[in-house]
């Protein structure tokens, strides 16, 4: 996976220990958080910061130099990533926890020794442990904050969590619904929505134009409330957990949640029908397989995503109408993959990973192409 531009903005927040109240206030009023270093004043002054991305699928780590003039630019950003991620590690916990310290030495061989004491540690992590039971989650959670606490690095307090479903949407509006048109201010025109498809979740953000979109949204974490820059907005925002490329192809396969895994074998439409194997996801291997009688294809494969994903997804009304979206992460990836796009296209240059534009498409033709974009290409 490719690094997020959203974390960008969130690890700077995450390392200051923002409150609610502050995030509300200051979330790009960063001089209270930058370290304190010892330059001239007509020196750019340039810090560090290591955000740890715990996916389900990996675990990423991004090293980020900044230069503040006044406010924070991204001058350089060194990433690397192990798979699986921490939740395949979910009985060994010991064993996620020397995960984190292989990748800590990335972040020793970026960083300059004397600023490893001011630059701050911080690992989020997403749909992977928030699909665990919460004791095996916090065990994972536990090793690595003792690892941290090992580091010669900062290691803020909260300095390991897990995000849920709306933070994980909002991390993505300030850094990618406004920053690559430039325009910041509470009456912009011209937004684009965020779609992010992880392994364990997929998260959907844009700024309404219509206030029934707000009024009509289901009761739950579909709508989030922030000021930016002295203006205040309303997001539609949401995390579909299990719906990400990995927990959708097992609810396709029947497999999500099942047990006895070591005498089933879970057969889908939208493999080819000769087609045996193992699968493994979140430290579980399954056996999957074709369907015998041969109807595999695209059109049986779509209506068994159809009945994963109906009635699951809510459909904005004001979205049937003409929006552009970016689509992130595995929307990208699985579209180089089905050779819908070129792999060197569709990128900006304010943010740091690859995306795709979702345009003037209705909810049937989204769905349609979502379907295709996660199980089409197969196991």
């Amino acid at each position: 996976m490719k690094p997020s531009g959203p974390l960008l903005l969130l690890v700077l927040l995450a390392a200051a220990e923002l409150s609610r109240a502050q995030f509300r206030t200051s979330l790009l009023d960063l001089s209270g958080i930058l370290p304190s270093l010892s330059r001239p004043a007509n020196h750019s002054r340039i810090f560090y910061a290591v955000m740890f991305d715990a996916g389900s699928t990996g675990t990423r780590i991004h090293v980020y130099t900044f230069i503040q003039k006044p406010l924070p630019v991204l001058d350089n950003e060194m990433f690397h990533s192990i798979k699986p991620g921490l939740s395949a590690y979910a009985d060994y916990p010991e064993t996620a926890g020397e995960t984190v310290r292989m990748l800590l030495k990335v972040a020793k061989k970026t960083v300059p020794r004397l600023d490893w004491k001011r630059t701050p540690l911080v690992l989020r992590a997403t749909a992977g442990l928030r699909l665990l039971p919460a004791a095996k989650a916090q065990a994972l959670l536990d090793q690595v904050q003792l690892v941290f606490d090992e580091s010669p690095f900062l290691v803020p307090d909260n300095s390991v969590s897990i995000m849920n479903g709306t933070n994980e949407g909002t991390a993505s509006a300030p850094t990618s619904t406004f920053s690559p048109l430039c325009h910041l201010n509470a009456h912009a025109t011209k937004t684009v929505g965020i779609l992010d498809l992880g392994g364990g979740s997929t998260q959907i953000t844009f700024l309404p134009k219509l206030r029934k979109t707000i009024e009509s949204a289901p009761d739950g974490n579909y709508v989030a409330r922030f000021d930016f820059l002295n203006s205040t907005f309303e997001l539609y925002t949401h995390s579909y957990l299990g719906n990400g490329l990995m927990a959708a192809r097992l609810s396709t396969l029947g497999a999500l949640g099942a047990e006895g895994l070591e005498w089933q074998v879970f057969k889908s439409l939208c493999l080819p029908s000769k087609f045996r194997d193992d699968w493994s996801f979140g430290g579980l291997t399954y056996q999957v397989s074709g369907e015998q009688d041969g109807r595999a294809g695209y059109k049986p494969c779509y209506q068994e995503v159809l009945k994963v994903v109906k009635g699951i997804i809510h459909q904005p009304h004001e979205l049937e109408d003409s929006n552009v979206f970016y689509a992130f992460s595995y929307y990208f990836d699985r579209a180089v993959d089905a050779g819908l796009i070129s792999k060197c296209v569709c990128t900006h240059t304010s943010l740091s990973t690859p995306y795709i534009i979702i345009q003037r498409l209705n909810a049937r033709q989204r769905l349609k192409n979502v379907s295709h974009l996660l199980l089409y290409q197969g196991i």
